[in-house]
């Protein structure tokens, strides 16, 4: 397995996701500038969190734009694995694929603090390690991780199993007041049709050793190398 990582004017955790990549799951991985055509011959990309392009427009409007987002879009209509973190999660719905958009946090305030997510589903090669109903400790960092879809969306990807992680308590319990954002059905990650393409706004690469506080991140990562082994 080989692996790129997507670099955009505005970027902040390429070097966290290369390094997650790199030294923690021992993957070979390669920085991809923003203004390349092509992708290097890999098996997965990942579009990295941060602030591309200031977050001018909108988050992720802009880098949607970028030379390497066809290429990008391209490697996931092949079927290929894309992964698209916090700012890159909001790229992925401006370039279409994946639905919904992403609205201010509910509080109108940036968060950054240590979330539990729940295991959803792990019939995906993100979460083949975990088991249904799982918790994860993963952090997050946005200003702009309220995902919000309509009615005939959210019963599509709840209809194919699209949901793969929501907001809970440690204890894997729902509500309001484990939804730091007021994401619609406590949704923190979803996936396309064809299971191929992640977007989550958590940071698994910021919890993926235990001197981070908390390495259950390593699971999505280790996950997607056994399955594209």
């Amino acid at each position: 397995m080989k692996a790129a990582v997507i670099v955009f004017p505005g970027s902040n955790c390429d070097t966290d996701c290369f390094h997650a990549l790199r030294d923690v799951v021992k993957v070979p991985v390669e920085y991809v500038w923003h203004k390349s055509q092509d992708l290097p011959k890999v098996d997965l990309v990942v579009i990295p969190g941060g602030f591309s392009y200031g977050d001018y427009l909108r988050t992720g409007a802009i880098a949607r734009f970028s030379p390497v987002m066809e290429s990008v879009i391209k490697h996931a209509n092949d079927g290929r694995a894309v992964i698209g973190i916090c700012n890159g999660f909001q790229i992925l719905l401006e370039s279409g694929l994946l639905p919904g958009a992403m609205l201010r946090n509910k509080t109108l305030e940036f968060i950054c603090k240590h979330t539990w997510i729940r295991t959803e589903e792990n019939l995906t090669i993100f979460t083949g390690q975990m088991e249904p109903g799982e918790t994860l400790c993963v952090p997050i960092a946005h200003g702009e991780g309220n995902y919000y879809c309509d009615d005939d969306t959210l019963k599509s990807l709840h209809d194919n199993s699209q949901v793969v992680f929501r907001y809970s308590s440690e204890e894997g319990k729902l509500g309001e007041e484990f939804n730091p954002n007021g994401s619609r059905d406590h949704i923190a990650g979803i996936v396309n049709k064809k299971k191929n393409v992640l977007g989550m706004m958590p940071h698994p690469e910021r919890s993926s050793e235990d001197i981070l506080g908390s390495s259950d991140g390593r699971k999505i990562f280790e996950s997607i190398l056994t399955a594209l082994e």
